[in-house]
């Protein structure tokens, strides 16, 4: 009877973290304006979405046991994200380009390089991760991770410039007409690699 009604309680704190994280995505996602919902319900989404990183412990401090144990156990159960990820609503795609600038006045444009289509999945994941505003103190940091893959490639490069920018894909219309998808930077990082060697 008493393993009973243990059961029933981890079952019931489970179910209402899960419901929670679900919660949390869903009223982000209306938030953001990424619905069809009018924007009038923006304001109440935000609301509802603190409700539930609230209860999720999230707007407590970093170093809060709470936060840290129900974290712990969202991540050792598999449920620390929602299911936004499988809605229709597709996110925006982000292009890492690096021009490499060599001392006869050369310059080259690559793109980082993967070896397989999941590590081609894992730097997707990582340039739309790159964009967000959250990340903007590591976001120098994991660029020039990238650009010095890249120069391992091409040591005899001078400079490097990384790029980070927005792809604009075209509507139908513009489609037909046969126009292409422009890209709007966003953030861009010099690295003089030379220097970097010396140090």
């Amino acid at each position: 009877m008493y393993s009973k009604r243990i059961y029933a309680a981890w079952f019931g704190i489970h179910f209402f973290l899960l419901t929670a994280v679900c919660f949390a995505g869903v009223f982000w996602l209306i938030a953001q304006g990424s619905t069809i919902l009018p924007s009038a319900f923006d304001e109440y989404a935000r609301k509802a979405e603190f409700v539930a990183t609230w209860c999720l412990g999230k707007e407590a401090g970093g170093s809060n046991p709470l936060r840290r144990g129900i974290a712990t156990y969202l991540h050792a159960a598999g449920i620390q994200a929602g299911y936004s990820f499988f809605a229709p609503n597709v996110p925006n795609q982000h292009r890492l380009t690096f021009e490499l600038f060599y001392d006869d006045g050369r310059v080259e444009q690559q793109s980082p390089h993967v070896r397989s289509k999941a590590a081609a999945l894992r730097l997707d994941s990582l340039l739309d991760k790159l964009a967000d505003e959250r990340y903007e103190a590591v976001r120098e940091v994991l660029v020039k991770m990238l650009a010095f893959s890249v120069w391992r490639q091409h040591q005899d490069v001078k400079k490097l410039r990384a790029t980070f920018a927005s792809v604009n894909p075209p509507d139908i219309n513009e489609f037909e007409q046969g126009k292409r998808e422009t890209f709007q930077p966003m953030f861009t990082f010099d690295f003089s690699l030379r220097d970097e060697q010396k140090q």
